[in-house]
């Protein structure tokens, strides 16, 4: 059978969505939220959502898109995934190539993709000119069976615990916290939050957020720490971000917002909590050690220059 690769329709969110699950099951995937991000992509990303099939059925996927909000022109990234059981069959070379040539086309000079890490994984990137930048760990945590450290009886003065639902009226502090704690995250692609606007459409409004679950941990008044929440509405919890301001670090405040947020997840009926981290963010892997999370699976994320012909087999670096 002939592998082909096109642009994704609503119509394929439920295949996407098995895909996704099948690839990546410590992530938080939805149909909601692949129709979400879709049609609502910044016009700048020059956003595609690719499929390949196979005899009709959809076997690979890939978000790829420009880093609009980096500071560093020309950067960009592809995610491609291949079902387990059909790999092996040119889809995920079609549709990395599909997704390089879009982005070569937009002005990309650098694509960054993670690859699992495991050999076969690392091999297929080789293959095809990418090199490993860094590590990244993807961990879970038995909410359901597992021991969460408590509450403490009572909070510091001037620590208040509130949700995200909280600032429905005004999110722009949280928005303000985001944007600080981002621009310290260890990554290869810069990310500067400075569109307000774009941070509503795209983080406030996300289907997966659960401002419910979101913590917010005010001092005196001011957004201090938080972590945000993304639920499947099923069973599954993942933090999607999670991080104090400078002003504030060294006090254990995003260990109380993850405290909080976790508690509220286990009683809102969430079986599974899942979480990521850089592997060079050693302050997060700690607090993640310290609530009990396990590593489940690690990516290795990988970068090639565009317009650079692949190395072969046995060819120096």
């Amino acid at each position: 059978m002939n592998v082909t690769v096109r642009d994704f329709r609503p119509d394929d969110a439920e295949a996407v969505v098995r895909l996704r699950r099948a690839c990546v099951p410590f992530l938080i995937t939805t149909e909601e939220a692949v129709l979400f991000d879709v049609a609502t992509a910044n016009p700048a990303k020059k956003y595609r959502l690719l499929v390949a099939e196979e005899a009709g059925e959809i076997i690979g996927t890939a978000h790829v898109g420009i880093a609009y909000d980096s500071s560093d022109p020309g950067q960009a990234s592809v995610t491609p995934q291949v079902h387990p059981e059909r790999r092996g069959r040119g889809a995920g070379s079609l549709i990395l190539r599909t997704a390089e040539e879009h982005l070569a086309a937009h002005g990309a000079t650098s694509v960054y993709a993670w690859a699992l890490d495991e050999p076969s994984s690392i091999a297929f990137a080789e293959r095809r000119g990418y090199r490993p930048t860094r590590l990244a760990h993807f961990q879970r945590l038995d909410l359901a069976g597992g021991a969460l450290p408590g509450l403490p009886a009572e909070l510091p003065a001037g620590v208040v615990l509130r949700t995200a639902a909280e600032y429905a009226a005004d999110p722009r502090p949280l928005f303000e916290a985001d944007a600080e704690v981002t621009s310290d995250e260890p990554s290869d692609i810069s990310t500067g939050l400075d569109d307000y606007d774009d941070w509503l459409n795209h983080t406030w409004n996300h289907p997966c957020l659960d401002r419910g679950l979101t913590t917010v941990v005010e001092v005196d008044g001011q957004v201090a720490a938080f972590t945000l929440a993304h639920t499947d509405g099923a069973t599954r919890y993942l933090t999607a971000m999670t991080g104090t301001r400078r002003a504030f670090r060294g006090r254990g405040l995003a260990k109380l917002a993850k405290t909080d947020s976790l508690h509220r997840a286990r009683t809102a009926g969430y079986l599974d909590a899942y979480t990521a981290n850089d592997g060079a963010n050693g302050p997060m892997l700690a607090v993640n050690r310290w609530f009990g999370y396990e590593i489940c699976a690690s990516e290795i994320r990988h970068v090639r220059t565009l317009g650079r012909r692949p190395r072969r087999p046995g060819e120096p670096a």
